[in-house]
């Protein structure tokens, strides 16, 4: 049971990756836009004859600012059309397709509910709960949560019906056209449901939020420390979600409007002009200190203190992996280089920093926001540009500077004290396993094939590591690593998966994870492509 529930929450993070990276392009279209347009910004630099009201400029990025804004107001069907799409068997377009569905027939159904039989002007009184969605008004905004919940009904009714047999009068309507049909009904059912139902939960998700607002610093640091402590298990994603999309990140009025979720109220300040409020970014601000300075000065570390014969091997992974961090905020190819290290100065050392890092930035009420991740291309657009009035940027260069010191002495310390195998320190740069002739007769064979095909032998060797194409039960990726669902976890070839440039893998049951950083979207294009090339698609 705690397997199968790993691998639904796996899953279920792995669907969410879709619509997070929207984020970036949409926050740079309505970051930039709003930044150059607001008045503080055009005033601090003089620039009312270029970027004033009227200007064509300030039209142009007014427009660039309105498409990054739509995308944010709409995420929620997003995730409704993810979650489906990411969790179907098989037929994912239906389930897609049956997922938007689904929203909008349950929108129109819970404000028709709320019309007839509720009592809005009541409900108004709760503060983010009556509002407009997607064209929809006076209804309620279930964020997220409701859109995840539609989302997770429609692809059990897609999985259960899409092959459904009818009688031959209704045979048109078999199959994959029955999926949305039945959706539809369950868009109705649930819209009613929470027409009474979702108040009491809206109701609760706001007091949550208030909790864990009252706690102050100590609420901070606990977000901080769990968001860090989760990375391992890839679960992070479901963790910080509702922090930034729902009432469970706070909620605040901005230019007359209430919004909710801690990432929707800092880029709603940030286009009306509004200084950003660092009680909402203090979700964000705390990853910057040690994303752009903290790993690089640990990544220094590891280098000065690796074997003097493999500095030069791992000079190139230490440096990339450290733009990656400084320029993306993408950490977790040197975060699993620690990990593996040494799960202390993982857990013991960099969760806590981690977590003192956002109480630091809460103390320092910094009120930079986030689009993706805590790399410079965040912190320039939405820290550096709107100006320090808007955003309190300048302490997370002092902060961050201190996080060098601190994570270079501290992992050079211990690195040299405990002996930790860091890269460049190991005893074998590979796992060992024994082959049989008849292993390396169809690996061969595998290989001469996906030649002939025209596919990358490192595709061969990914799916030879995770046990062989019959071993696949689902292979998906979120933005650095891949996701697998095996038969059997005991097939899973460790040393195998590293070799093909993985900077970690986890194991847990029938659940893999193999780390590659961002390039991990390329690499599972390219498994795809060999499994339907050798016939082994899973759920083909």
């Amino acid at each position: 049971m705690k397997d199968k529930f790993m691998d639904v929450l796996q899953r279920l993070g792995r669907t969410f990756m879709m619509p997070i990276a929207l984020l970036p392009i949409a926050g740079l279209m309505l970051g930039i836009g709003a930044s150059l347009t607001g008045e503080a910004f055009v005033e601090l630099y003089s620039l009312e004859g270029i970027l004033g009201k009227g200007t064509i400029l300030n039209s142009f990025l007014s427009i660039l600012s309105d498409a990054g804004e739509v995308i944010f107001a709409n995420l929620p069907l997003f995730f409704a059309i993810a979650v489906g799409m990411g969790l179907a068997k098989a037929a994912k377009e239906v389930a897609a397709f049956s997922g938007a569905v689904a929203y909008f027939v349950m929108y129109a159904t819970m404000t028709s509910t709320l019309e007839h039989f509720g009592n809005v002007e009541e409900l108004k009184e709760v503060p983010g709960l009556i509002s407009t969605v997607v064209g929809f008004e006076n209804t309620m905004n279930t964020g997220v949560f409701g859109a995840v919940i539609i989302g997770l009904v429609v692809v059990w009714l897609h999985n259960k019906y899409y092959k459904i047999e009818m009688p031959d009068a209704l045979s048109f309507f078999a199959g994959t056209r029955f999926v949305p049909i039945v959706s539809a009904l369950a868009g109705v059912v649930l819209g009613m449901v929470f027409a009474f139902v979702w108040p009491y939960i809206g109701m609760g998700i706001a007091w949550l939020g208030t909790a864990v607002a009252s706690l102050g610093y100590v609420g901070t640091f606990l977000y901080g420390l769990i968001y860090r402590a989760l990375i391992p298990t890839g679960l992070h994603h479901v963790f910080y979600l509702p922090f930034w999309q729902t009432a469970l990140g706070g909620t605040a009025e901005v230019a007359g409007q209430m919004v909710e979720g801690a990432q929707n109220i800092v880029f709603a300040q940030l286009a009306a002009g509004e200084p950003v409020s660092y009680e909402a970014a203090r979700f964000f601000s705390g990853q910057f200190p040690f994303m752009i300075f903290g790993f690089p000065a640990a990544a220094f570390a590891m280098y000065q203190t690796a074997k003097e014969e493999r500095k030069a091997d791992v000079k190139g992974l230490l440096f990339s992996s450290s733009l990656t961090s400084i320029f993306t905020g993408i950490t977790e190819p040197i975060e699993f280089s620690i990990l593996f290290a040494s799960p202390l100065l993982y857990f013991g050392v960099h969760v806590v920093l981690a977590a003192f890092s956002h109480v630091l930035m809460h103390i320092l009420q910094v009120g930079v926001g986030l689009t993706f991740s805590g790399g410079f291309i965040d912190f320039f657009f939405y820290g550096i540009l709107p100006g320090q009035v808007m955003t309190n940027w300048m302490p997370v260069v002092l902060v961050g500077l201190v996080y060098g010191v601190l994570y270079y002495t501290i992992f050079r310390i211990l690195i040299v004290k405990l002996d930790l195998k860091t890269p460049g320190r190991e005893d074998e740069t590979q796992e060992s396993k024994l082959y049989t002739k008849a292993d390396y007769k169809e690996q061969q064979a595998q290989k001469e094939k996906a030649a002939e095909a025209g596919y990358t032998e490192q595709s061969v060797d990914v799916v030879a590591g995770l046990g062989g194409p019959d071993n696949l039960v689902d292979v998906g990726n979120c933005a650095t690593r891949l996701r697998v669902t095996v038969k059997d976890g005991e097939q899973v070839d460790q040393g195998l998966l590293k070799s093909t440039g993985a900077s970690g893998v986890v194991v847990k049951g029938k659940n893999v994870q193999v780390i590659y950083g961002p390039k991990v979207a390329n690499i599972k294009s390219n498994v795809d492509e060999y499994l339907a090339a050798i016939g082994k698609m899973p759920n083909a």
